[in-house]
């Protein structure tokens, strides 16, 4: 298949990743930015966005909000991490675990959500956001979505009692997850839920989980910089 036979979005994609194979751009390298492939490509800024988008998923780039998008440090693409609940993190630390439902609400999803959720363009889709507290303090935003076909009781479960993590483990066993991750300054709604400034870096995990058949979420998790550190083990 050449070039031209490839989904328009997969050409941006391929460009790319040409000019980071061919050593053209190098870690750290900043990428033509959205604007500048828009112009190239004769192609929608939405297209583009995607194209973008799924490179960084795919750990090749680093984007961070006013600052760009560069090629990934090579270092970025190593390790496993297993999937835990922000709940028994706390409980391992001997600290309280505390958490207020911000959202939950049924959304129709767009292009790229439907994408991600293996679902069509509009398909209604559970939304939840939320704030876990340890000891009283912000350490994570959950921003997710769940595609109702993996659990059709989402919106009725108390997160009072137990997290979206915990209820998604029990109505659909996990079999897959896919992650990326950086460092990537909030939102603005994202540093007024955890209090904090909206300069201040975060780790930010984007987490799209695979229960059998089913894409069963996709979650945003966001911590503060400063009052998180990410831990995790992996083997050669």
């Amino acid at each position: 298949m050449s070039s031209t036979d490839l989904p328009a979005y997969e050409q941006v994609k391929a460009f790319v990743k040409a000019q980071i194979h061919s050593g053209a751009l190098r870690p750290g390298d900043a990428v033509p930015s959205e604007a500048a492939l828009q112009q190239q490509f004769g192609l929608s800024r939405m297209t583009v966005n995607r194209a973008m988008t799924e490179l960084a998923a795919e750990g090749l780039l680093t984007r961070m909000r006013g600052s760009g998008t560069v090629v990934a440090q090579w270092h970025r693409i190593s390790s496993t991490l297993a999937v835990r609940d922000i709940h028994e993190e706390v409980l391992e630390r001997g600290h309280r675990h505390s958490s207020k439902v911000l959202t939950l609400e049924v959304v129709k999803a767009d292009a790229a959500l439907a994408q991600t959720l293996g679902l069509r363009r509009g398909t209604r889709v559970f939304h939840s956001v939320m704030v876990h507290y340890e000891n009283g303090i912000a350490i994570q935003l959950e921003d997710r979505h769940v595609n109702p076909a993996a659990a059709p009781d989402y919106l009725q479960v108390d997160f009072a009692h137990t997290t979206p993590t915990q209820y998604l483990f029990q109505c659909a066993p996990l079999s897959e997850a896919r992650y990326s991750i950086e460092a990537a300054l909030p939102t603005a709604m994202e540093a007024a839920a955890l209090g904090i400034q909206g300069s201040q870096p975060c780790l930010v995990i984007t987490r799209c989980t695979i229960s059998g058949a089913h894409v069963a979420s996709q979650g945003r998790l966001v911590y503060p910089g400063m009052r998180y550190s990410l831990q995790g083990n992996f083997q050669l």
